[in-house]
């Protein structure tokens, strides 16, 4: 059984998934000037217990392949309530993604650790975030938290709570 936030009992659980993109996998030592010293798996950690602490399941994937991601987006409909997507590099570049994304029933939020506007060019236009709910950027490993707190949010304004 999922575990619940004190006083949720009656609340049917949400489950969102987390898909996270190319280079990822490499937090903790990929640029830590950039990107920061923690591993994905310590921030997934963090993030499913504060989930689950709200009554969320966190599930979370990561893949060096576009496909993997398209497929793993297409999947998400009727499984998960939201998701979280870090595009990472595929931001710039996917309109495979983006496809996916405007494909799906699933509410979106974009979320990176660094701030790709306050980065190179190249990084200030995102293809993938005119089809999510929002958008969260620049606040290292607490985006992520922000943008469950952005679903969660979503999800009280439609009634349905978490």
């Amino acid at each position: 059984m999922q575990e619940r936030a004190e006083g949720d009992a009656e609340r049917p659980g949400r489950r969102v998934l987390v898909l996270n993109g190319p280079n990822l996998d490499r937090l903790g030592t990929r640029e830590p000037a950039v990107y920061g010293a923690r591993t994905l798996a310590q921030i997934m950690d963090a993030l499913a217990a504060y989930g689950r602490a709200r009554g969320v399941e966190v599930v979370w994937r990561q893949s060096n392949h576009e496909g993997e991601l398209v497929t793993w987006i297409g999947e998400s409909e009727g499984a998960f309530d939201g998701m979280i997507l870090n595009p990472a590099a595929y931001t710039h570049t996917s309109v495979a993604l983006r496809d996916a994304l405007a494909g799906v029933r699933v509410p979106c939020v974009e979320a990176h650790l660094s701030n790709p506007a306050a980065r190179e060019p190249f990084r200030h236009r995102s293809l993938t975030a005119g089809v999510c709910i929002g958008q969260v950027s620049g606040f290292g490993p607490e985006s992520y938290r922000l943008a469950l707190e952005g679903l969660m949010e979503r999800w009280n304004a439609e009634g349905g709570g978490t």
